[in-house]
């Protein structure tokens, strides 16, 4: 007994050394295991891409040290590698991302039906979107895109023009009573398309949802504020790190607001629906009129769809709307904010648009009608020629599952990079728009763009991924934006040199959109 007391501490040291040494050599193991799956999967794919020009980066963190700084030095930085070449290989850390510049290329990506997949970078929406049509892949996506399409056919869209009206005139009487001399009109434009989308998507009505409405207004402006935060702020990419901080705890709050009238306005749908089937023989709550849908927003469609065919839950449901609002709110917002920043910047194409207006309008103050805004063919030309040099999405990224072979040159595409179609630099090759950075609505006359590659021009995507919405964006943007120039000349000390770029999720003025206006008389 003495010799065992006397030997346990020599045993417990020796255990412990062993331990130690166990934990080390699994702490080793797990290094050489990670180094030697990074060497190979960076090895494999460079197999494919050793001849795509791009910066050679450092080990492990490829060129991650050249994004630090503000998200328009990123932008900035990543737009100086791009010009090198049509097609630009960069890594970032373990991540292998190769830049499409060149319209053929873009096809390749685009136009096809099996590089359908969105890329991991998509993930972080997933919280507050779900499942829906911006993050789902596979026949899933090609399900729930067969289901939406109806929803955005032209004559359901023709039924929102009131709303657009509506809330455009609320809008410019909010801008009357701005009190300074300048001011930032983003805001201004977010919360104005956000009330479109709550009406025409949701069938919420701000009046009758009172504080609610408002609230949720505010959190979907907060998060958007959150998922930019998250682009360029890397360290805040992984989740634990993302739920500890700040940020976490406010989307927390904000997804709670959100989904909290997303599921209410939902399941009072479904229950609104199951009154309506139960007292009447209709099978749609449609119109009766041929080719007409009844005025009824997008949930409302999707609820008559899933009550019928039984093809989509509620949760899609919810998942899909939230969609919707997200991906018609941030992206309209700021093809709005540029057009009247552009608007003051060029006043000889301002007063053109007010021409046209004018032979459309002359001094009546109605609203416009569809078939006014088929006549806005200058206004149009402005608004495709703002969406050309500031594309709301500036990159769009695919993953690629199965070598690539590209048309602009000897390129392979490795299976498992990120492949990202930049409309940024695409929209501003000399080689398709002359002087591409001058700001000239004619590069949309009929017979310009019937000559341009399909794929030249992609603001709204392209291919089987395009963006649903596109045909809605253009009609609220015109009303919106004619509304706006009919009552508004819209001035800037500031011209297009002076704007600063910054891109992470959707494309912004670093310094904001500061403007001033007059009240224009006829």
């Amino acid at each position: 007994l003495l010799l065992l007391e006397h030997d346990i501490p020599i045993i417990m040291s020796l255990c412990t050394d062993i331990l130690k040494t166990g934990r080390n050599i699994f702490l080793c193991l797990v290094v050489l295991t990670l180094t030697i799956r990074y060497v190979y999967h960076r090895w494999f794919k460079m197999r494919f891409a050793d001849n795509i020009p791009g910066p050679k980066g450092w080990p492990f963190i490829g060129s991650a040290l050249d994004f630090r700084g503000s998200p328009s030095d990123m932008l900035s930085k990543l737009c100086q590698y791009l010009q090198s070449s049509s097609v630009v290989n960069v890594w970032v850390g373990p991540k292998q991302y190769i830049f499409l510049t060149d319209p053929r290329d873009v096809e390749v990506i685009l136009g096809s039906n099996v590089h359908i997949n969105k890329s991991s970078e998509y993930d972080l929406f997933k919280p507050w979107l779900g499942n829906g049509l911006l993050i789902s892949n596979g026949e899933k996506w090609r399900s729930d895109r067969k289901l939406i399409a109806p929803t955005f056919h032209l004559n359901v869209l023709k039924n929102f023009v009131e709303f657009f009206n509506a809330n455009s005139r609320e809008v410019v009487e909010r801008l009357r009573n701005v009190k300074t001399n300048t001011f930032d009109c983003h805001d201004y434009m977010s919360e104005t398309t956000l009330e479109m989308l709550l009406e025409t998507v949701m069938g919420v009505n701000k009046r009758t949802q009172g504080e609610r409405a408002y609230k949720y207004v505010r959190a979907v402006m907060k998060m958007c504020s959150i998922l930019h935060s998250r682009h360029f702020k890397m360290w805040l990419t992984p989740d634990w790190v993302f739920k500890l901080s700040k940020y976490g705890r406010i989307q927390k709050e904000m997804l709670h607001i959100i989904h909290g009238l997303s599921n209410k306005v939902v399941t009072n749908k479904i229950l609104e629906w199951g009154n309506f089937a139960k007292f009447s023989k209709k099978s749609s709550i449609t119109a009766e009129i041929p080719g007409e849908k009844k005025r009824v927003a997008f949930l409302g469609l999707l609820v008559e769809v899933s009550q019928n065919e039984n093809l989509i839950t509620s949760q899609e449901i919810r998942d899909q709307v939230d969609t919707i609002m997200f991906e018609g709110h941030d992206t309209t917002t700021s093809a709005a904010s540029f057009f009247l920043s552009l608007m003051a910047a060029h006043p000889d194409i301002q007063n053109k648009v007010a021409r046209e207006l004018y032979e459309i309008f002359g001094d009546s103050a109605r609203p416009a009608t569809f078939s006014d805004t088929l006549e806005m063919k200058y206004l149009e030309r402005c608004l495709l020629e703002t969406l050309r040099l500031y594309p709301p999405v500036p990159f769009i990224a695919r993953k690629i599952n199965e070598p690539v072979k590209l048309v602009s040159g000897d390129y392979i595409l490795p299976p498992g990079c990120t492949v990202v179609v930049a409309p940024i630099m695409i929209h501003r090759r000399e080689d398709i728009y002359p002087n591409p950075n001058q700001y000239n609505p004619d590069n949309f006359l009929p017979e310009r763009s019937s000559s341009r590659n399909y794929y030249a021009f992609v603001p709204f995507s392209a291919g089987p991924r395009n963006c649903i919405g596109r045909k809605y964006a253009l009609l609220q943007l015109k009303i919106l934006l004619s509304t706006i120039m009919r009552n508004f000349h819209v001035r800037s000390h500031l011209t297009e040199k002076d704007f600063r770029l910054q891109g992470d999720v959707i494309l912004k003025r670093a310094e904001g959109f500061q403007m001033s206006l007059e009240p224009r008389i006829n």
